[in-house]
């Protein structure tokens, strides 16, 4: 089976549309799991769900406030698939 390169092209670029979407949300899950482990080494708590429910909330948070931006990347790839063919 041969790929052309058209086909590899596609899938490179929705990888990284996929990796610029998530970003933000992943390193905004990444800050606040490092500052939660700062304090429950500080405090002395080590409770599981102390570090779970806080980086769940401010990764919602990010995704709530970047939706407009990820449509618009996600209409823009959609529109040029669309014009590819």
């Amino acid at each position: 089976m041969i790929i052309d390169d058209a086909t590899v092209d596609l899938v490179k670029q929705a990888l990284l549309i996929a990796l610029k979407i998530m970003a933000p949300i992943l390193i905004a899950g990444i800050v606040i799991g490092l500052v939660i482990a700062i304090l429950q080494s500080v405090t002395s708590i080590q409770e599981q769900t102390l570090t779970l429910v806080p980086k769940i909330f401010v990764m919602v948070i990010v995704a709530v406030i970047l939706l407009p931006w990820i449509i618009i990347r996600i209409g823009d790839f959609a529109l040029e698939m669309f014009h590819l063919h």
